[in-house]
C-alpha cells in the first residue's frame, strides 16, 4: 500500500466512525419518524464504509443492499402506508428516557471494559482475509437455499400486507 493511502486511511476511518456514531445518536434523539429513517440510513452507510475499509466488500455490499436498500425502504413505506400521520412525533415518558439511558450507559461501560481488556498486537491487520465471494454465493444457492428463499418470501409477504392494510384504511376513510 502506498504511503499516500496510508495517510488517508485514518482520516477515512474517523470520518466513517464519526458519521456512524453521530447519526446513530440522532436516531435515538430525534422524535420524527421520517428523520429517524434518514439518520438510520446514514448510520448503515457509515457501517458499510467501515466494512469497505476492512476489505470486507461482500459484507459492505450486503449492508447497503439488504439493510440500507431493502429494510430501510420497507420501514419508510410501512410508516407512510400504515400511518395516518407519517410525520408523527414520538414523545417518550421521562421514565422511559431514564431507563433507556441507564441501559445504554451500562452497555457502554461494559464495551469500554471489554475494549480495555483486549490486547491487539501493534501490527494487527483488521482486513478480512480467507473468504471468497464465489464460495459465499455458492453456499447461498446450494446449502442455504431454503432459508434464503424463505426470507425472500417473508419480505414479500410483509410488503403485500402493508399495501393491503393501507388499501383497507383508505377504503374506510
Amino acid at each position: 500500500m502506498s504511503t499516500s493511502l496510508q495517510a488517508v486511511e485514518p482520516v477515512l476511518f474517523y470520518a466513517f466512525a464519526l458519521l456512524t456514531c453521530a447519526s446513530a445518536w440522532a436516531v435515538v434523539a430525534t422524535a420524527n419518524v421520517v428523520r429517524m429513517s434518514v439518520y438510520l440510513l446514514l448510520t448503515l452507510g457509515g457501517v458499510a464504509g467501515l466494512y469497505f475499509m476492512m476489505n470486507a466488500e461482500f459484507l459492505a455490499a450486503i449492508q447497503l443492499i439488504v439493510y440500507a436498500g431493502g429494510t430501510l425502504i420497507l420501514i419508510v413505506f410501512g410508516v407512510m402506508l400504515t400511518s395516518k400521520n407519517p410525520f408523527m412525533q414520538l414523545k417518550p415518558k421521562l421514565s422511559e428516557v431514564f431507563v433507556g439511558g441507564l441501559i445504554a450507559s451500562c452497555i457502554g461501560v461494559l464495551l469500554l471494559i471489554a475494549l480495555a481488556g483486549t490486547a491487539l498486537p501493534p501490527e494487527a491487520g483488521l482486513a478480512a482475509e480467507g473468504y471468497d465471494v464465489d464460495q459465499i454465493g455458492r453456499a447461498l444457492l446450494t446449502t442455504y437455499l431454503v432459508p434464503f428463499e424463505v426470507s425472500a418470501v417473508l419480505l414479500l409477504i410483509v410488503m403485500i400486507a402493508a399495501a393491503y392494510m393501507a388499501r383497507v384504511r383508505a377504503g374506510d376513510a
